[in-house]
């Protein structure tokens, strides 16, 4: 049986924009229907929703039912799903954050965001989530490139300012930092990849690598490029020796993939 938030979508407006960097631009949205995403927000810091886009000249009626339109539509008229990390949940004023890293014309949701103007109607099915800073550890691992750059920011406003945690972001450059608040504790580093294209460094697998490793019980979170996980997955577990229970890591995308042939990718790595 498929729940409400997978089979009805919360139906939001834009209610604004703003670009973070020149490759980054922030949508925010609401409207009446965030009174329906409301009763599904869970407490995790890397929630994720997978954006709904709709060929307008196709009439799904309302409510959007993606059950009924799997069954009833043809593979042309079918809805693009994205999978996008929310930055930030505001119940007091009833917004949602969406950060899109913009490159040019590809993709869906990329120009979407950048061309997104106020009253614009975008679909969020979801959320999903599974990971929290447990404030039981004695410190913290974050690591990931532009994707993973709003579940870092949210798990880090969540810790405590002197709880230990070391980030590793990645990026094209310094004009793609963005404002994250940090702690005393906390030990932000930038790698930028300069001129090398997105998901072909070993920028964060070699920091990861190098860095003086903090004592006691580490929990991490490394999202990414699939290929940064399997750089990692095996070095934390077994020469860093985190539990398993204290390690998030998967990727969030693959060099070269759609979403579509990405999600196909990962079944089969699954099944071997």
């Amino acid at each position: 049986m498929v729940d409400d938030k997978h089979r009805y979508p919360a139906r939001l407006e834009v209610l604004h924009t703003r670009w973070l960097t020149q490759n980054m631009v922030r949508v925010v949205v609401g409207g009446p229907g965030f009174d329906d995403y409301a009763p599904r927000h869970n407490a995790c810091t890397d929630n994720y929703v997978k954006l709904v886009f709709l060929d307008p000249a196709v009439d799904y009626g309302e409510p959007l039912d993606l059950v009924r339109i799997k069954a009833d539509l043809p593979a042309a008229a079918q809805p693009v799903l994205r999978t996008y990390t929310l930055r930030y949940v505001d119940f007091e004023a009833k917004e949602i954050a969406i950060d899109f890293v913009v490159h040019g014309d590809s993709g869906f949701a990329g120009p979407w965001a950048r061309d997104a103007k106020p009253g614009d109607i975008i679909h969020l099915r979801g959320p999903g989530g599974a990971y929290s800073p447990d404030p039981e550890v004695d410190a913290h691992l974050l690591v990931g490139d532009e994707t993973a750059l709003p579940a870092i920011a949210a798990a880090l406003e969540s810790l405590p300012a002197d709880t230990p945690a070391t980030i590793f972001i990645e990026v094209d450059g310094p004009d793609d930092e963005v404002k994250i608040d940090i702690g005393t504790a906390h030990r932000l580093h930038w790698l930028h990849r300069r001129t090398q294209p997105r998901g072909t460094t070993t920028l964060l697998a070699d920091a990861v690598k190098t860095m003086p490793w903090p004592q006691g019980r580490v929990q991490a979170f490394v999202h990414g490029e699939a290929g940064l996980m399997k750089a990692l997955r095996s070095y934390l577990l077994n020469d860093r020796g985190v539990a398993r229970r204290d390690l998030s890591i998967s990727g969030y995308w693959r060099a070269g993939n759609t979403e579509e042939l990405f999600r196909q990718w990962k079944k089969q790595q699954e099944s071997d």
